[in-house]
Order: structure tokens, then C-alpha cells, then sequence
């Protein structure tokens, strides 16, 4: 059975999803079948794995560092939330349904068989599991029913080393606070603390790493420095939403719609030096950029709804009337069309007219469409013509049917599919940059570098940072159960 090693963190946004990256990337490196695992991923950004199950986006990542294909029991339990108080809950890839918050408190202790299960078909096959916890564990009023952080570090038997965010401040009460707060015997587990995203001279610091030390009696494994590493991140805490670029000489500006989902799929546009791209909110911020793209999102009435009330769907059928081109992905597909209906309550029920620049009309079933893709996009029109025959790879996840068969929708400007990755293909993110740099009389000398190459070098530069900020023997000690 492979050795585990969980990484937890003393909040959400800590760093454990690239901590735990890294980390499948050096034991891949240094010779060892390594896998991720997270019992219950909350996200909005999913994958679809080759048999068509579904599964959250970080443990796709971290399966990536680690040079192996992703499969759903690498995240046996996925929620992506639909309101602030409840979630699709999808178990082994497969919705189960939608439940409120105090329902799914009551119901998840159920699922702890199932995430054994998952959990020990990995283990069978690899020599390492590396485990992300969720949030903190610390976390008093629910501690009872835990099963992603020390209750699942009991149910496998796993060491753990606790992840402090000093980039926010108040590292040190983060990491005493977490282990104060925890019993005894959970306490123990914690064979190593980490003090992450550190910005300054660790030499200013160490004096610090000593008094925790001495403090709860647990070593310090490492400081990790801010990596600048361009790595997908998970859901709506990412600084990749707020982030705003200096100007460059195409202008792309995203909805950033409430239930935005799958923002990764910009990702190979964003990593281009000549984009600017923009997360827009607001109808003052939209300005007037090169090219608008609706994304992905959970909930695609409400969304839309939203848009329409705050001012924003306006001016993008006024750029769309300018032949602006405009780019839905999935939801963002949907609502360019003539109409939502939602018949069986699958986002509350009812309908809803779409912006009606494509003409198709989407209705929502029960039964979710997952599945991975890949050929050549069809012939289309408009300014992105030229991507007619480029070929693509990417999956698809939707609850809405809109009779599209084809990759891209196209009608003038207005562009639209439901495939996830579309981008991907260097020959589609370097031909939509081109297109638009022909159409404004300006010449780009970039070259587009397909976005499976420039992730493993991401990953590879990753693990190098963490080599020299962790201290590897010690945390290959720990693996192995040694005193240390």
C-alpha cells in the first residue's frame, strides 16, 4: 500500500493545492509512482476524466505534476455550489443531486465508505499519495463530521504538514491557533509546519521560526518564497480574477459572471505577452476591448439575470451591433441564444429570453453531458474564419441541451461552444490573436506555445522552487514514519 502525506492548511487559500502539486512533482521526479487525493474538493472549476466521470480541476493538476492521468478517485467527492447556501453534490463523478448546506452536514458521513474505497484503489497502485485537506482544520463547529482534514488523516493514517499564509499576515497565530485548537491526538499528526508565499529575507525571519517552534513543539519543513509559477487555481479565490495587467495590444475582457466556472479555460490566452485580459464586473469596466468572452458558470438563468439588471448585457449587444466579436463558452454559449427553459427545476425552473446573437434555444435536462472531445473545428465566418479546420481537444459538461453539434457557433462576430479547452491548441489561441491583430492593422511577432508544454515546464519550475524551500530529507523522514 502507498505511504501518505497530507497537506493541511491553516485557512482557505493557504496554498495547499500547489503545495501538494509541487510536491507529486519531485516524487514523480525522484522516481516514485506518486498520485494526489482529496476526499471532498468545493469548486466550480471541474474536469471530465476519459470515462466521462467528473471531477474538481486541482487534483487534475496535481495529477498532471505527477504524469499521470486523472480519474475520479482522485476526488471522490466534488460540490459545486448553485446558491450561497446549497450544492450539486457529485459523488464518484456523478451528480447525486442538489442539497442545501445543513442537509449535506447530515448526509456526508454517509459518503465515508466511498471515499475509503476511492482512497484505497489509489493506494494499490501507487508508492506515494499525496493528501489536500480543505480549508482549515481547525474549524470547532465542524470538526464532528469532518472527513477532509484530520478525520480523514485518522481514517488513512497520514502524517500531516500544516500550510501558514504569512503573505496575509499573522502567520504565526495562524499556525498556533490551528494546533492549540486541535485535541492531542490529532496534534500529533502534524509532523512538520510550513510557512508559505514568504516575500523578504528569511533571515529576518528564522528568529520567528524558532519561538514557534519551541512553541508547539512541531519543526518548521520549510519557507517557501512567492513562486511565480502560472498554474491553475482553484475557484473564485484566485488572484487571476482580480488581478488587472498593465495595458497590451489586445484587449480581451471576461464576464466575470457570479457562478463563474472553468476560468482555466482562459488560462492560454491569459499567458500570452501581447493580452491583456480583464475580469469585468461592471459595466464601467468594460470599456472597449478587442474581443468579450462569456465563461462557464453553475448557474446560467441567474446569471444572466444578472447581467441584464446591472447594465452589462446591454453593451455587449451594443459591441455586438459594432461587430465586436463576442465568445461564449458553455453557459456563455447558452446565453447568447434565443431562449433558456429549465422544465424539470434543474436551476430553479422556469425560462428566460437569451441575448438572441445565435440561433439556438437551450433546454435544461436531468441528465448531464459529460464527456472529453477532440477534431476540427468546423467552417465558420466572421472575424475568426482562419480557425476553421484547426484541431482542439477538450470536454464538455453541461446540463443544457441546444442541439449544437458543432465545435463553434458562429453568426458574423458572435461565436460560441460548449467545449471546455478550446483554447488550448496553440493553433486557436495564436489564430484568435491573430485575427484580431490583422483586424486592428498591427503586427504580433509571438509564438504560441501549445498549453501542455508550457504547463510541464510550470510544473517543473514549481518543484525546483520547493526543492530548494523544503527540506526534503526531513520530509521524506516523515513520509517513512521516522522519528525526526
Amino acid at each position: 500500500m502507498a505511504k501518505p502525506i497530507m497537506i493541511q492548511g491553516t485557512m482557505s487559500n493557504a496554498g495547499k493545492s500547489l503545495l501538494a502539486a509541487g510536491l507529486c512533482r519531485i516524487f514523480k521526479q525522484d522516481g516514485y509512482k506518486v498520485a494526489p487525493f482529496k476526499s471532498q474538493n468545493m469548486a466550480l472549476n471541474s474536469f471530465i476524466t476519459a470515462d466521462g466521470l467528473e471531477m474538481g480541476r486541482a487534483q487534475v493538476v496535481q495529477a498532471e505534476a505527477a504524469g499521470i492521468d486523472p480519474t475520479v478517485n482522485m476526488n471522490p467527492i466534488l460540490l459545486k455550489p448553485t446558491t450561497d447556501m446549497g450544492s450539486q453534490v457529485i459523488v464518484n463523478g456523478e451528480v447525486r443531486g442538489n442539497m442545501r448546506a445543513t442537509e449535506y452536514f447530515r448526509y456526508k458521513r454517509q459518503l465515508v465508505p466511498e471515499i475509503l474505497n476511492a482512497y484505497n484503489a489509489l493506494a494499490a497502485d501507487y508508492d506515494i499519495i499525496v493528501i489536500e485537506g480543505a480549508g482549515s482544520p481547525a474549524e470547532i463547529n465542524l470538526k464532528s463530521e469532518d472527513i477532509v482534514n484530520m478525520g480523514l488523516a485518522e481514517l488513512v493514517n497520514s502524517p500531516v504538514l500544516l500550510a501558514g499564509d504569512i503573505d496575509r499576515g499573522g502567520v504565526f497565530a495562524q499556525l498556533y491557533g490551528t494546533v492549540m485548537l486541535l485535541p492531542e491526538n490529532e496534534r500529533n499528526r502534524i509532523r512538520g509546519l510550513i510557512v508559505n508565499k514568504f516575500r523578504g529575507d528569511v533571515e529576518i525571519l528564522k528568529p520567528g521560526l524558532s519561538m514557534i517552534e519551541e512553541l508547539v513543539k512541531i519543526p518548521v519543513v520549510g519557507t517557501v518564497p512567492m513562486l511565480y509559477v502560472d498554474i491553475d487555481d482553484e475557484d473564485s479565490l484566485s488572484e487571476r480574477l482580480t488581478h488587472n495587467s498593465a495595458p497590451k495590444p489586445i484587449d480581451i475582457a471576461v464576464i466575470r459572471l457570479p457562478y463563474l466556472s472553468n476560468f482555466t479555460d482562459l488560462a492560454p490566452l491569459e499567458q500570452l505577452d501581447s493580452v491583456s485580459l480583464r475580469y469585468v464586473k461592471t459595466p464601467a469596466q468594460l470599456g472597449k476591448p478587442d474581443l468579450i468572452i462569456l465563461p462557464g458558470t453553475k448557474s446560467t438563468i441567474a446569471d444572466l439575470r444578472w447581467m441584464r439588471q446591472n447594465g452589462l448585457e446591454a453593451l455587449i449587444l451594443r459591441a455586438a451591433e459594432r461587430n465586436v466579436p463576442i465568445f461564449g463558452i458553455c453557459g456563455g454559449l447558452q446565453m447568447l441564444g434565443r431562449v433558456i427553459v429549465d422544465p424539470k427545476n434543474v436551476e430553479g425552473g422556469g425560462s428566460i429570453a437569451g441575448m438572441a446573437l445565435l440561433e439556438i434555444d437551450t433546454v435544461f435536462e436531468m441528465q448531464k453531458t459529460r464527456k472529453q472531445v477532440c477534431g476540427v473545428v468546423n467552417n465558420i465566418g466572421g472575424i475568426f474564419a482562419g480557425l476553421s479546420g484547426a484541431e482542439y481537444i477538450g470536454y464538455e459538461i453541461h446540463m443544457g441541451v441546444s442541439g449544437a453539434n458543432e465545435a463553434v457557433l458562429n453568426i458574423g462576430n458572435v461565436y460560441g461552444s460548449y467545449i471546455h479547452g478550446i483554447f488550448d491548441a496553440a493553433t486557436v489561441a495564436g489564430g484568435i490573436i491573430k485575427a484580431i491583430a490583422d483586424a486592428k492593422g498591427i503586427v504580433i511577432e509571438e509564438t504560441v506555445q501549445s498549453r501542455e508544454e508550457y504547463r510541464q515546464e510550470q510544473y517543473d519550475k514549481l518543484a525546483d522552487g520547493l526543492r530548494v524551500a523544503l527540506d526534503m530529507p526531513r520530509i521524506y523522514a516523515i513520509l517513512n514514519g521516522e522519528d525526526i
